[in-house]
């Protein structure tokens, strides 16, 4: 059987040698694992084809090979059609793992038999350099040791777009969000090499929009380690288009590792600054962890109770909805007035192993997706117009979703905010932010653990929608919003003064 062309997710194969350049009997085939397939395949051409017709299908083949590398993975369903017959066959697309270091090295059924044995710890240990009980060597990194860029040619592979469009024909954010953490992911186990700890997703603290893409270009993620503790480091991604070099967004993410076996914490390569750049990078991510440190300490409102403004706007929202219940007060609630209670939206999965990462725990960027999507789908109910993506906002991952538990997720728009048209042309709308609490719960015991909770902002043109929270837990779920919008614009303020990180790294 000979490989004479390919596409992305199918190759075409004919019967005979003979069948180089014959149409003859071609047909469409849809195979797991397509890049061991090949390798076998010009194994085989090498032995029994004609030099001159091997070298040939070897070029198509080494061309299929590099665009599998690049292809996106989802799962789906093909048609393959004979071209003898006028008979259509339904084939089903596996999910593949992606050519990365992240990528599993063992599959599902291995891990599922080996936690019934009781070692699922031995074959998901990846620590090396030796004896785990000695403490590993603590090199000195710099940032450009981590760097790591990826490209996602759309314009050259329309397939691979397809995979990223949604149904608007604009850039599937929730799909970029998984090869942020993704490459997140790649990026932390660079900086620890040669030892491989256990590295999962602590927090992503912030992942910001800075401009809509108007047309779907080619683009290129980039980042690298920005910050480093004990165990800890801070992972800072920048999406570009390609040629211009124009940054659209910007992802920040904190990884912790930890010990393969026992599951404490793993001390990491020490990350060095070489220049004056890279000493304020550094020192920008210093001062935000430990400010998120401090902040996680306090508790919020769960410790302390509403400062002097924030209690003057909790009591003026009370009055106003007691005047709207108030049939004597003449008033009655706008249309564009909304009960945060009203604007909740749930959603139930069984998480599945094609969605695990390398420790068989479900991907943090399959969450990131999931969440991003449903509170999209809230965002867009609660104002009847077509949100845009701002920003997600510091999101905790406070325990692991494990393959084969259910996840239940609730989204809830938790703080609005009027912008009116600008004088430099800003369009007037409503910002809407909307929180995505997540819980999984274990089948076999039922038991139910908050797993985190996710802060989405989201931008509607030429709306004007307002959340009313009712009981005390909403005002202070409204408050909490609130400083989250606060703290975003710092943020993003304090960003704004460090676009010297690519020039720094990469120069």
């Amino acid at each position: 059987m000979m490989l004479v062309s390919s596409l992305p997710g199918m190759i075409r194969v004919g019967p005979n040698v003979g069948d180089h350049y014959s149409d003859r009997r071609q047909i469409l085939i849809v195979l797991p694992n397509l890049e061991v397939l090949l390798r076998k395949a010009l194994l085989h051409i090498f032995f029994l084809s004609p030099i001159t017709h091997t070298m040939v299908v070897k070029s198509a083949a080494l061309r299929c090979a590099t665009a599998l590398r690049s292809a996106r993975n989802f799962s789906t369903s093909t048609i393959a059609c004979f071209a003898n017959t006028r008979a259509l066959q339904f084939v089903p697309q596996v999910n593949r793992s992606p050519a990365s270091p992240m990528r599993r090295t063992v599959t599902w059924l291995e891990a599922l038999h080996a936690r019934e044995e009781g070692r699922l710890a031995s074959i998901t240990s990846y620590a090396k350099g030796g004896d785990l009980n000695k403490p590993p060597e603590i090199l000195k990194r710099s940032m450009d040791d981590s760097y790591t860029t990826i490209s996602l040619p759309f314009k050259q592979d329309e397939w691979l777009l397809d995979a990223y469009v949604n149904s608007s024909g604009r850039l599937r954010i929730g799909q970029i969000f998984q090869d942020l953490d993704a490459l997140a992911g790649v990026i932390a186990y660079k900086h620890c090499a040669p030892a491989e700890p256990t590295i999962v997703t602590a927090s992503v603290d912030r992942i910001s929009l800075l401009k809509r893409l108007t047309v779907l270009e080619d683009i290129e993620l980039s980042g690298n380690v920005t910050w480093t503790g004990r165990s800890s480091m801070e992972i800072t991604i920048k999406a570009r288009t390609v040629p211009d070099n124009d940054v659209f967004l910007t992802a920040n993410f904190t990884f912790v590792a930890r010990h393969p076996i026992t599951g404490k914490s793993f001390p990491i390569n020490e990350l060095v600054p070489r220049n004056e750049a890279e000493r304020q990078i550094f020192e920008r991510a210093e001062s935000y962890n430990a400010a998120k440190k401090k902040a996680a300490k306090t508790g919020g409102f769960l410790t302390s109770p509403p400062n002097a403004e924030e209690a003057e706007i909790i009591h003026a929202m009370w009055l106003r909805q007691r005047a709207y219940e108030d049939p004597t007060s003449g008033l009655e609630l706008p249309a564009d007035v909304i009960p945060m209670k009203d604007s909740m939206m749930h959603s139930t999965m069984l998480m599945q192993p094609q969605y695990r990462n390398r420790h068989n725990m479900i991907f943090g960027g399959y969450l990131l997706r999931q969440t991003f999507e449903l509170a999209y789908c809230c965002a867009a109910a609660f104002s009847h117009g077509q949100p845009h993506f701002i920003s997600l906002d510091q999101t905790t991952f406070r325990s692991p979703v494990p393959v084969g538990s259910v996840l239940y997720l609730t989204a809830t728009v938790a703080y609005t905010q009027h912008q009116p048209r600008s004088a430099a042309g800003s369009p007037a709308g409503t910002f809407v932010q909307v929180r995505v609490d997540s819980t999984v719960r274990d089948i076999d015991h039922g038991t139910a653990e908050d797993s985190g909770s996710f802060t989405y902002t989201y931008f509607v043109e030429s709306k004007k929608v307002s959340v009313l929270p009712v009981s005390y837990a909403e005002a202070m779920q409204y408050l909490e919003g609130r400083r989250n919008a606060i703290e975003s614009r710092s943020f993003g303020d304090a960003l704004r003064g460090l676009e010297v990180l690519d020039s720094a790294v990469t120069e």
